[in-house]
């Protein structure tokens, strides 16, 4: 087991982890506003609050035990190599790798476009990609200090992201007629259904991301288990609640959209929280990239010290912060930004393909864990033996079929993301075999 290197003062507690974790999953109820456009707000509600159940809580629970027994930086890189061994605990990383450089060079653009409506000149000409690739610098100056400054600053970002949705909810549940229009018999889209668990199973994606920084964590082995449970509960409370405000007020569902919440606000208070909404949005891009610029920093130093990067990666600064790592994914989250400028779709598909794949091994690793290493000291354990531990992801593992069905025809581009994503993959069994290769003479030239 890897040594726990931050010094006790420089690690994350229970409430900064839980607000780390909140932004790498969800940062607040953005992104919502298609599941009530397409389903309407019974349904809606209804999706929110199942999924979930059969795609958050078997990985929480995942999360919770491994991370407790086996808390080391590089988290689920470290199970799937201890489980599987070296190859696949590869590729678990380089997957994870590249689904980062798309989801951290997209929300950049995200930050950019909540910008431009209440300053406009932000979206155009360069000065977007100069705003992005800024507030990409930011993130990563602030990860310099360490995973405590993360953890803190986490906090405040999260009350300042939710302080906007408090406000509409309090003032919402006094304008009980407010809209003309009731919503109670306005059917839902023709496929909207499907279309809205996807949105759902997005926002709510991304639990395993927390693990990555256990060796940098208080007492992990009683803390991992509560974070999960707290941050899940927090999450499904902050989604659900702003909502049913809303519906409170019979605003119909056809006045949400894909970035609607400002324009909502507007409606049912007024102008000045609609503002507060738009930089809420920006509060909320802007903590989700400093936590997983925290999160994802970790594989390349977990590698290094495993052996599967270069030794460069394993220096740190004496806040505990991975340098190298840090400026290296940034600076492969700029160029793919770069690259693709504002051509951003909503990427599902390679998320699904890239995130999919390695959530699959993750919970392959987690029972065979409970084959290999029967004896291993799990503080949290759950509950049901070896059959619950290898039926645990069967339900994620269905949804992800079905998001992978619904999406297989998604376009970046000249490129189908289906495409894209299987080339990014070979590309991880390629790398695998030269780093094998590069190891190998190494240990050749040394012995010579």
């Amino acid at each position: 087991m890897q040594k726990l290197i931050a010094a006790p003062s420089r690690k994350l507690k229970l409430i900064p982890l839980v607000a780390s974790t909140y932004f790498m999953v969800a940062g607040g109820p953005y992104g919502l506003e298609e599941i009530i456009q397409t389903s309407g707000y019974g349904l809606g509600l209804l999706i929110v609050m199942f999924v979930p159940l059969i795609w958050s809580l078997p990985t929480a629970l995942m999360v919770g035990e491994l991370s407790a027994a086996i808390p080391c930086d590089g988290g689920f890189y470290i199970w799937v190599q201890r489980a599987l061994g070296r190859f696949w605990g590869f590729q678990e990383s380089w997957l994870s790798l590249m689904a980062s450089a798309f989801d951290l060079a997209a929300y950049p653009t995200l930050f950019v476009l909540s910008l431009g409506q209440i300053w406009p000149p932000a979206t155009q000409g360069y000065n977007g990609l100069i705003i992005a690739t800024g507030m990409l610098v930011a993130c990563m100056l602030w990860n310099l200090f360490g995973a405590k400054a993360v953890g803190d600053g986490s906090v405040l970002l999260g009350v300042l992201l939710l302080s906007p949705f408090i406000a509409i909810t309090v003032i919402a549940l006094f304008r009980h007629s407010a809209f003309a229009v009731h919503t109670a018999h306005i059917s839902p889209v023709k496929g909207g259904f499907l279309s809205a668990m996807i949105v759902a199973m997005w926002n709510y994606m991304g639990w395993d991301n927390a693990s990555t920084v256990a060796g940098e964590v208080e007492n992990p082995q009683k803390t991992y288990p509560r974070v999960m449970m707290i941050t899940l509960v927090v999450i499904v409370i902050s989604y659900m609640i702003p909502i049913a405000a809303v519906w409170y007020t019979h605003l119909a569902p056809t006045a949400w959209s894909t970035g609607s919440w400002s324009k909502i606000a507007s409606l049912v208070v007024g102008k000045w929280l609609g503002i507060a909404l738009v930089i809420g949005s920006m509060i909320s891009t802007f903590g989700i990239v400093n936590s997983l610029t925290l999160s994802y920093s970790r594989l390349p130093l977990a590698m290094a010290q495993a052996g599967d990067a270069p030794k460069i990666f394993e220096r740190r600064l004496a806040s505990g912060a991975p340098w190298v790592s840090i400026i290296a994914c940034g600076l492969l989250w700029s160029a793919v930004l770069i690259a693709l400028k504002a051509n951003f779709e909503r990427l599902l598909m390679l998320d699904i393909l890239l995130y999919g794949a390695s959530l699959v091994l993750e919970f392959i690793a987690f029972a065979a864990l409970r084959v290999r290493e029967p004896h291993l000291v799990r503080p949290f354990r759950v509950p049901g033996g070896l059959p619950v531990a290898a039926l645990l992801g069967v339900g994620p593992t269905i949804l992800l079929i079905i998001a992978f069905i619904k999406n297989r025809n998604e376009q970046l581009g000249p490129i189908s993301s289906l495409n894209l994503g299987l080339l990014l993959m070979a590309a991880g069994v390629v790398c695998y075999f030269i780093t094998v290769w590069n190891r190998n003479m190494r240990a050749k030239n040394a012995s010579a």
